[in-house]
C-alpha cells in the first residue's frame, strides 16, 4: 500500500475517488503506524540516551556530569528552536519524502554522536538530532490521520505514538545496559543501525499523503488564533512541565523520600504504568478523549497529593508513581489528537508549537526543579507539581466547547 494520493481527512488529496478510499475506512493500516511508532522509539531513544550514559559521557569527553547533561539540553534547544520554522517551511511537501529526510537526519546525528572527537562536535550533533526531533513531531500525527479514516484517528495516533512508552520503559534501561558492556560510542552507533533499517521500513509500507495545498495554509498567528488550539497548548506546557520536574529530579526526590527504592526500579514502575496507559487510551480515545484527559490529570494530581502527604511510605510512594505513569503515558497521543481536531488541515503546525512548548517544558522543568532543589529541597517538588497539575485540570474544565468537547469525537 503505497499510494501517493491517499489522504482520508479529503484534503489536499488528488483523486477523491481512488479505489483504495473505498476499502480502508473500517481499518487501521497497522504496518504504516507501526512504522510510526518505530519513529517515534528512535526519536525518544535519542533524546533520552545521554541520561542512562551520563557517566560515561563525562569520561569520555574529559567533562563533569553537569556539563555532560547539556547534551539533553542541545538537543532540547533544537527541537525548540527549529519545530515551528521547520514544519511552516515544508507544509506543501509530500509526508512520505518528509518522514524518511527526518529519520536519516537521525542517522546522521547519532553516527556523527559515536563518532564525535571532542564534546563540541557531539553537542553539535545533539542540537541538530533535536531538530530533526522537531520535524518528526510536528509532521508525525498530521500524517498518521491523512493515512486513517476520520472515526479511528485516535487509536491510529495511540499505536502510532506507543514508541514513546515503550522507549521510556524498556529502550532506555535496555540501551544503557549495553552501554556500561560495550561503551556509548557503541550504543550510539548500535542506534545508527537500527535506525537505517526503520528507514527501509518506511519506503517499504508507509503510504504516502499529499502536503497542504498553498490556498489552504492558515498562517501561523492565525493557527493559533483557531477555538481550542491556545487552550490545548497550555494543558501541553503545564501536563510537561509538571512531569519533567519529577522526572529529571526523581534520584534526589528518592533520596528525600528515604524509601529505600532504587532510581532504576522506580522508573521502571512508572514505565509499566505507563505502557499500560497507553492501551486504555488506545481503546476508548475516540468515544470520551475528554473524560480520558481529565482522568489522567486527576490521576497525576492524586499521585502528586500521596508524595506530598506520605510520600515517605514505601507503599504510597510506589502507588504515586503508578498514578503518575498512568497519567503521563497516554498524554502525548490524547493531546495530539485533541490539537488536531481543533487545528483541522492545519494540523502539522499546530503539532509544531505543540513540540515546541514540550521542549521548553524540557528546559523549564530542568531550570525550575534546579531553582527549588538549591533553595527549598526536593521536598516541595510534589507539591510544585500539584500546583502545576491543579492549574491544567482547570484550563481543560474551561475549554469544555473548543479543545476538550464532552462525548465522542466528531
Amino acid at each position: 500500500m503505497n499510494d501517493p494520493d491517499i489522504d482520508f481527512q479529503g484534503r489536499a488529496a488528488s483523486h477523491a475517488s481512488h479505489p483504495l478510499l473505498g476499502d480502508a475506512p473500517r481499518t487501521l493500516p497497522w504496518a504504516a503506524l507501526l512504522a510510526m511508532s518505530a519513529t517515534a522509539f528512535i526519536v525518544i531513544m535519542t533524546e533520552t540516551l545521554p541520561a542512562g550514559l551520563l557517566s560515561q559521557l563525562s569520561a569520555g569527553f574529559g567533562v563533569g556530569e553537569a556539563a555532560a547533561g547539556q547534551l539533553i539540553s542541545a538537543y532540547a534547544l533544537g527541537a525548540v528552536l527549529f519545530a515551528i520554522p521547520a514544519i511552516t517551511l515544508t507544509r506543501g511537501w509530500r509526508r512520505k519524502r518528509m518522514l524518511i529526510l527526518a529519520v536519516g537526519g537521525f542517522v546522521v546525528a547519532n553516527t556523527i554522536t559515536a563518532l564525535a572527537p571532542d564534546f563540541t562536535v557531539a553537542l553539535g550533533a545533539r542540537f541538530v538530532a533535536g531538530a530533526f526531533s522537531g520535524m518528526v513531531w510536528g509532521m508525525l500525527a498530521g500524517y498518521a490521520r491523512k493515512i486513517t479514516p476520520p472515526a479511528l484517528a485516535g487509536k491510529a495516533l495511540t499505536v502510532a505514538m506507543a514508541g514513546t512508552p515503550v522507549a521510556f520503559a524498556i529502550g532506555t534501561p535496555v540501551a544503557t545496559y549495553l552501554g556500561t558492556l560495550f561503551g556509548w560510542r557503541a550504543t550510539f552507533g548500535l542506534m545508527s543501525v537500527i535506525t537505517v533499517g526503520l528507514v527501509v521500513w518506511i519506503v517499504a509500507v508507509v503510504p504516502d499523503a499529499a502536503g497542504q495545498h498553498a490556498s489552504g495554509r492558515t498562517p501561523l498567528a492565525r493557527v493559533m488564533l483557531l477555538p481550542g488550539v491556545t487552550p490545548i497548548i497550555v494543558v501541553v506546557l503545564g501536563w510537561f512541565l509538571a512531569h519533567n520536574i519529577l522526572y529529571t529530579y526523581i534520584s534526589p526526590i528518592v533520596d528525600h523520600a528515604g524509601v529505600s527504592l532504587r532510581v532504576d526500579v522506580v522508573l521502571a514502575v512508572f514505565g509499566v504504568a505507563a505502557l499500560t496507559s497507553i492501551a486504555v487510551v488506545g481503546a476508548l480515545a475516540d468515544r470520551m478523549l475528554r473524560t480520558l484527559i481529565l482522568t489522567g490529570l486527576i490521576s497525576f494530581a492524586l499521585g502528586a497529593t500521596l508524595l506530598t502527604i506520605i510520600g515517605s511510605n514505601p507503599v504510597a510512594f510506589v502507588a504515586a508513581v503508578v498514578l503518575w505513569g498512568l497519567s503521563f503515558g497516554g498524554a502525548a497521543p490524547m493531546l495530539q489528537t485533541a490539537l488536531a481536531d481543533a487545528s483541522g488541515p492545519d494540523a502539522d503546525v499546530a503539532n509544531s508549537v505543540l513540540t515546541t512548548a514540550a521542549n521548553m517544558a524540557i528546559f523549564l522543568g530542568s531550570g525550575a526543579g534546579g531553582v527549588l532543589l538549591a533553595t527549598v529541597g526536593p521536598g516541595s517538588f510534589p507539591t510544585f507539581t500539584l500546583a502545576l497539575i491543579l492549574g491544567t485540570v482547570t484550563v481543560v474544565a474551561v475549554a469544555h466547547r473548543f479543545g476538550f468537547p464532552p462525548g465522542a469525537r466528531r
